[in-house]
């Protein structure tokens, strides 16, 4: 089937395709049109009723807070159930209290109380006559007769009297004072319509919808957004009542005669779409009648390639089945083609990759470049760069987390988004695994050696950042050293797995390889052979030099800059070392250095990710086994050195210079492992032996002499009164001052004579 054929079939029938779906279009906008109506104004009373119950909501709990303070407070039932003038206390307390709740409600324009009795008002700025009060026509009104009933009143204009020089529109609520029923006076809140505006302008939408508010006698309180058109222009839709205020409230939308004339045109291209219909079905049978010839054609073909075996066969095919089946087994041959070729290329490209890497069979390298790299332009003059990438803590991550199948899913996911931020970074790469855990990717430089060490910095931080961010896996980099031409492409990739050998050593996720790095010098295995069995010396003898022995041994891991394999090796040989040398003391140090236990140290080892954080884990390690050693090796003398260390803190526990480092210096030994003896040996720290000495001493002296708090505080070992009366405290749950008075008092107390 040829494409000028497709073309013509599928140029044939498009405008039958574009007026079928035309009328499908237009068909379906009357009934969406229905539907839009009604689910318009649905929307709109749903949206008219949460602003309405949002409004009756805000000006309730104005209300309940008002009340709720006043009928709570004494001082309002005080203020008008005193005969007389009440007192200024009185006054202050009140006008305090409205102020707080003219505060606490940006809703509240004022608060005020009438006395019916004194014919005074008050208010949060203090008590006032009613003549001249800036409110005064209001409270006639509420005190004439007829009366103005309890409740919210129609919106009003209102003056408070002081800075303010324009009214400002309120609600007004009266309330019979004292509460809930009373006759003394009135209590009036005021509520800022503005405010009441601004929340209605927040749940309105100008360009959609309108919103306007009428009271009682149909005067319209607020339009949203009166700046903007209104309701002139738009479809009322809803209408709803609010029952606190009188209020009504009439939402729509604007533009409400849009439905009118898209009804319209919706029916009548519904009759255009009839008469299209049938012109359609005309020009089909047209169209199909002239594009079969094409198909008889290629029929014609097909049956003179295989007339044997149509000759042979007794059921004859349709054409349709018939070109079916020679494209079938057309398009199986070529994806078994297809497959077989890209296979190997996959693997000649791979191959070749290898032996850039070692630098083997490069005869016509540049021919074998250009037919199967990814490279662009890449020949025997250019220069290459190679940048590993690891993923850290494979075994623990990566295996432990993932099957057999997701591995090699989320290897080939990586792959794939090296190449896409290679190409982010108008970089030229090509990338392969060359290890369980380790890619390579060998990148074709393009600028200076200084440009493309900034582009594969930020290309490696990409990558590293968005794998961590997206899959979870943490990556490291080394970056290899610029070569020049294919030959050199081994020297970069061994500088780039030198760094990559010394990660706990250079600890850090991006590292660029120095030039001559690639050269690595021999372990010296009888100097650190030495080194730890004077360290194991030093342990056995159970001296404190061990210590300085292992700092000095990975002060020469750095110095010597030794392979990370290097140096579990060799921290390996040490613990099996130290464990033939001590273990056999006693039990305990046998189960501590079993190869369970040892296998779990080493695994938390390898899990390490840098030098420090090994040397942490080994010496937490060792210091365990040193305090094991030593409580081992140590028989009748461990105790009689705990009991005269003992006997010497009692003899000399007023001596404010009393310090683990003093013990330490008297009975050399170090102060952690005084603290550590005297804690297994008492079953309590040093610190809190000393102190409950003291306060023993103390409290005698507080109630045996008259001394002062500073004289005893010298007495039991205390610089000042302070820290003693500070410690004091703490263990007594007193003062000293106060624990002597108590005890004197007591004493005294037994000492009077029974009636």
């Amino acid at each position: 089937m040829s494409r000028s054929w497709y073309r013509r079939l599928l140029l044939s029938y498009f405008p039958i395709f574009l007026l079928t779906v035309t009328i499908l279009i237009f068909a379906s906008f009357v009934f969406i049109n229905d539907i839009s109506r009604t689910e318009t104004k649905k929307a709109d009373r749903i949206s008219a009723s949460y602003l309405r119950d949002s409004v009756d909501r805000t000006i309730k709990e104005a209300e309940l807070s008002v009340l709720d303070a006043v009928e709570r407070s004494e001082v309002y039932k005080r203020y008008f159930n005193t005969q007389s003038q009440p007192d200024q206390a009185t006054i202050y307390a009140v006008a305090q209290s409205l102020r707080n709740l003219i505060q606490e409600s940006s809703y509240i324009q004022s608060v005020y109380l009438y006395d019916r009795v004194r014919g005074s008002v008050l208010t949060d700025t203090g008590l006032k006559e009613l003549e001249g009060f800036a409110d005064e026509d209001w409270i006639r009104a509420m005190t004439s007769t007829p009366a103005v009933p309890e409740g919210w009143q129609p919106v009003r204009d209102y003056h408070s009297g002081l800075s303010q020089r324009t009214e400002i529109r309120v609600l007004t609520t009266n309330k019979a004072m004292p509460l809930p029923f009373g006759s003394g006076g009135i209590l009036v809140i005021n509520i800022k319509v503005s405010a009441l505006e601004q929340l209605i302008d927040s749940m309105v939408n100008q360009q959609l919808s309108f919103m306007t508010i009428l009271d009682g006698n149909g005067n319209s309180v607020y339009q949203a957004h009166s700046d903007t058109e209104g309701a002139a222009d738009g479809k009322l839709l809803n209408t709803l009542k609010l029952e606190r205020t009188g209020w009504t409230f009439e939402s729509g939308i604007k533009a409400g005669n849009l439905f009118s004339w898209v009804s319209v045109i919706s029916y009548l291209w519904v009759a255009i779409a009839v008469g299209t219909v049938l012109c359609a079905v005309l020009y089909l049978i047209y169209v199909t009648r002239r594009n079969y010839k094409p198909i008889q054609v290629i029929m014609n073909r097909i049956e003179g390639h295989q007339i044997r075996t149509m000759d042979q066969s007794t059921d004859r095919p349709d054409e349709m089945m018939l070109i079916d089946g020679v494209l079938e087994n057309l398009i199986n041959h070529m994806t078994d083609y297809d497959t077989k070729t890209r296979e190997n290329l996959l693997l000649q490209r791979s191959k070749l990759f290898t032996d850039l890497l070692h630098s083997e069979r490069l005869e016509q390298v540049t021919r074998r470049l250009e037919e199967l790299s990814p490279l662009t332009g890449a020949n025997a003059s250019s220069r290459f760069i190679v940048v590993l990438g690891e993923i850290n803590r494979y075994e623990q991550v990566f295996e432990d987390r993932y099957t057999r199948g997701d591995q090699n899913t989320l290897k080939f996911a990586l792959m794939n988004v090296f190449q896409e931020l290679a190409r982010n970074a108008e970089l030229q790469g090509w990338a392969e695994w060359v290890g369980t855990e380790r890619a390579a990717i060998l990148f074709l430089a393009t600028g200076s050696d200084q440009e493309m060490e900034a582009k594969l910095r930020v290309f490696a931080e990409d990558c590293r950042s968005w794998v961590e961010q997206n899959l979870r896996i943490s990556l490291s980099f080394g970056i290899g050293s610029a070569a020049a031409g294919p030959g050199m492409i081994r020297e970069s990739y061994a500088a780039a797995e030198y760094v990559m050998q010394h990660k706990l050593l250079i600890h850090e996720d991006i590292v660029l390889a120095g030039s001559g790095e690639a050269r690595q010098p021999l372990l010296e295995t009888y100097k650190y052979l030495q080194m730890i069995a004077e360290f194991v010396k030093y342990f056995r003898m159970s001296s404190g030099q061990w210590r300085e022995q292992l700092e000095r041994i990975f002060e020469s891991f750095e110095q010597d800059f030794l392979k990370d394999e290097d140096i579990r090796s060799l921290i390996q040989a040490m613990l099996q070392m130290l464990s033939r040398e001590v273990a056999v003391m006693s039990e305990q140090l046998q189960d501590e250095l079993s190869a369970e236990n040892a296998e779990v140290r080493l695994k938390q080892l390898e899990e390490a990710e840098a030098l420090h954080e090994v040397k942490t884990i080994l010496f937490e390690y060792v210091t365990d086994l040193f305090r094991t050693y030593v409580s081992a090796s140590e028989t009748k003398s461990y105790r009689a050195m705990v009991n005269e260390m003992k006997d010497y803190i009692e003899e000399n526990f007023t001596n404010p210079d009393l310090s683990l480092k003093h013990l330490s210096d008297r009975f050399q030994v170090s102060g952690k492992y005084a603290s550590y003896l005297f804690k297994t040996e008492f079953k309590m720290k040093f610190v809190d032996f000393l102190t409950e000495l003291r306060m023993k001493q103390a409290e005698q002296l507080l109630i045996d002499t008259d001394c002062s708090l500073q004289d005893i505080a010298l007495q039991v070992g205390y610089g000042n009164a302070i820290s003693f009366g500070r410690v004091f405290k703490r263990i007594a749950g007193i003062t000293p001052g106060d624990y002597r008075s108590s005890r004197r008092r007591e004493a005294a107390s037994r000492l009077e004579p029974q009636d």
